[in-house]
Parts: C-alpha cells; structure tokens; sequence
C-alpha cells in the first residue's frame, strides 16, 4: 500500500489539515549521524584487518575479552530485551560499557518490563534512545500507522537515525546478532565496521536458539515472557507475529512484506 500523496483530515472545528509528509525524507531537526575523527576511524579499521579473521568463530567470552583488552574508547551494548544475554555478559567481561535500547514507542508491555529489570538488575547506565517524534505526532505527519503503509520509513525514523545520533560518546558498539537467525546473517562476521567507521561487535554469532535458551536457563536469567509464547524474535508489537515450530526464528518479524531486517545491520 503506498500512502496517499494528498490526505486530509478535520481537526477541532473542522480546519484541514496539511497534506501528509514524504515518509522517504525525515522530519525537520533530524541529527546526522554522530561522526568518529579520522583518526578514531583509522584505529578501529585496523583492529577490524588485524583481529576479525581470528574472531570470527571465536567464544563470546573470548571476542568480549578481546574488546576489553584492545579497544581504547567506550563501547555500548544494544538490548532489544528480548533476551539478555548481551546484559549479563558485558557485565562480566565488559563492566565499563552503557547499555542501550531503542525505545520505539511501539514495543510490548513485556518488553518495557524487561528493559525496567535490566535496569534493576545491572550496575551498567541504561541510554533509552527514543524517536524524534512521538507515535502521535508520526501519525499526524505521515499518517497513521506508517509501519504498515511503509514499515522501512517507521524503521528509519523510529531506529536507525536515534541509534545513529545516541552513538556519539561510543567508538563501537556491541550487537546480539547470530548467523542461525536467518539466511541473511549466515556470514555475519564477530568484527566488523559500520558505515560511520565505528566497530561493530557481535560476540553472538556462533549461538544457535538453544545455546541462548540454554545460557538464559543456566544463569538465571531475566525471561522475555514472551519467548515462552511463540515469540522467538520480538520487535515492535505491531511487525512481530508468533512462530510456527520449525520456522525461521525471524519469519514474524514484518509478516507479510519482504522486508526481513529493520535496517540496523543492512
């Protein structure tokens, strides 16, 4: 569905309001970027030559000491809180590190808890990195529910630019990406770089579903209730449906459209 290049619609006294905004161009006073110097950038492209063919099937526990030990700036650990993992790991091996999660305006109730008790449970500063604008505010300039109408434009405006922007204190960031979860990460490599020169750190990538479940299970870990009712893979609560047994743990995600990846890591 491609959304309507003329819309009206009547406020208070019946007053039209303007015509609905462009999804593919991004609110006024959205930040570029935060931007690394190009010596920043040189240093971690070198880590990246250096140490990624000797990461890439490396242990968590060993790509998370290998960060601890080599990289010189601060590093962030994104949480969807859909499991976390990423949580208790940095805080052994990590300590120095902020967490950081993308508070949509669309997630679950469950999921807003999760991120409530990682905030509880862990020493590590939490940075809620919200949109520019409010899901009302969405709704009155691109019109409502523009996840369904252009689900790439809601995921731009609503993740990609505030993690870009939240980056600015970070010279890389730490992600729970697994090549198990779908074809399209089969090759994700333990250490790369990301557009804007920052390192990009998956220490998850060798994990299947079960060694996530089972290290969830081993440590006691804070549960997505959710994931316990046909959820493996949990987004916004408007693109997340439940899995059939046997599926691709991400085939909920955006059911219905092509689209497999919000844009974060594409």
């Amino acid at each position: 569905m491609e959304p309507s290049s003329v819309s009206f619609k009547n406020f208070g006294l019946g007053s039209p309001a303007a015509p609905l905004e462009n999804p593919a161009i991004s609110p006024e006073g959205t930040a570029e970027p935060a931007q690394l110097s190009d010596a920043e950038k040189e240093a971690n492209r070198e880590l990246v030559d250096r140490y990624a063919d000797a990461l890439y099937d490396a242990s968590a526990e060993e790509i998370l000491t290998w960060a601890h030990e080599h990289v010189a700036g601060k590093l962030v650990v994104t949480l969807s809180m859909e499991n976390t993992v990423l949580a208790e790991l940095a805080s052994r091996y990590l300590p120095d590190s902020d967490f950081l999660f993308l508070d949509t305006g669309y997630h679950f109730p469950e999921t807003l808890d999760v991120a409530q008790q990682v905030e509880q449970r862990y020493p590590q500063n939490l940075v809620r990195a919200k949109p520019l604008l409010t899901v009302g505010q969405q709704d009155a300039r691109y019109g409502i529910n523009l996840y369904s109408a252009d689900p790439a434009a809601c995921c731009r405006m609503r993740k990609v630019e505030p993690l870009a922007v939240s980056m600015a204190p970070y010279t890389g960031w730490i992600t729970g990406l697994r090549r198990a979860d779908s074809p399209l990460r089969a090759t994700t490599p333990a250490l790369d770089i990301d557009p804007n020169g920052r390192l990009k750190i998956s220490p998850l990538v060798t994990w299947s579903l079960e060694d996530t479940d089972q290290y969830i299970e081993d440590k006691n870990l804070i549960v997505h209730p959710l994931t316990k009712a046909g959820y493996p893979s949990i987004g916004c609560a408007p693109c997340t449906a439940k899995v059939e047994a046997g599926q691709d743990p991400r085939s909920g995600r955006w059911a219905g459209f092509t689209k497999t990846e919000c844009g974060l890591h594409t």
